[in-house]
């Protein structure tokens, strides 16, 4: 089994090489975020739908609340630079639902086409888990990592049972070691492989993948792989 996932690993990591623009790998803005809630509203809004859509979502809420969206440097502002989860909780409450929907995101979309709730609404519970849990800042999330607790309240929130919400969320705070697990990156992989690949098969084969890429280019962590072939497929139509 090992010796078959050496032979993915390494079949993945040389197509990779023959597609991707590796030497000029980088991410983009929307990883250097300025607050928590800026992460949870795009990794709740982007699931399922076109991505020009969610950079419009965070776009009118950001307008709403006159924030900057994008932090200059990748350290993390300072705390009083930020929004704060606290801050967001306050807002949302003295808004409400159909005003945050209408007028703060104009967005109507839902979790799931069946038994979802509105991405809005999944998008306060989200930030009341964290505040829970503590998280305020950016600084603050690392706390959460391999709280089983945390992450199963958040999996139970209508439409996040999978979990690939969650994920990302660690990714745009910061974390460089995951992946998201969406059906592009399934894609991608099942194409290069010819055999279908398993959401969790995805992240060890990434996360194998870039140590193999880090050889040659030392940057590569299995978060820049992931957009990089995000990217790829998205701009190729694959």
């Amino acid at each position: 089994m090992r010796d078959l996932l050496n032979k993915d690993e390494v079949e993945i990591a040389e197509f990779c090489q023959e597609v991707l623009d590796l030497e000029k790998a980088k991410l983009p803005d929307e990883y250097y975020y300025t607050s928590v809630p800026l992460c949870v509203i795009e990794s709740v809004f982007s699931i399922g739908v076109r991505y020009e859509g969610v950079k419009n979502t965070v776009k009118r809420y950001c307008e709403y609340f006159g924030l900057h969206p994008y932090r200059l440097e990748p350290d993390y502002p300072t705390p009083s630079e930020q929004q704060s989860v606290e801050h967001f909780l306050r807002s949302f409450d003295e808004l409400g639902l159909e005003e945050f929907v209408h007028t703060v995101f104009k967005n109507r979309q839902r979790t799931s086409t069946r038994n979802g709730i509105l991405k809005t609404e999944a998008v306060h519970r989200f930030c009341k888990v964290l505040n829970k849990y503590g998280v305020n800042y950016l600084q603050d999330v690392k706390k959460l990592y391999g709280n089983e607790q945390f992450e199963e309240e958040i999996k139970s929130i209508p439409g996040q049972k999978s979990g690939i919400s969650l994920i990302y969320f660690y990714m745009l705070a910061g974390e460089d070691n995951w992946i998201k697990p969406d059906r592009m990156i399934i894609r991608f992989l099942e194409r290069v492989l010819q055999r279908k690949v398993k959401m969790d098969e995805a992240q060890t084969l990434l996360q194998a993948t870039s140590k193999i890429l880090a050889e040659k280019y030392p940057n590569m962590t299995p978060r820049l792989l992931d957009y990089q072939i995000w990217n790829y497929v998205r701009n190729n139509n694959l």
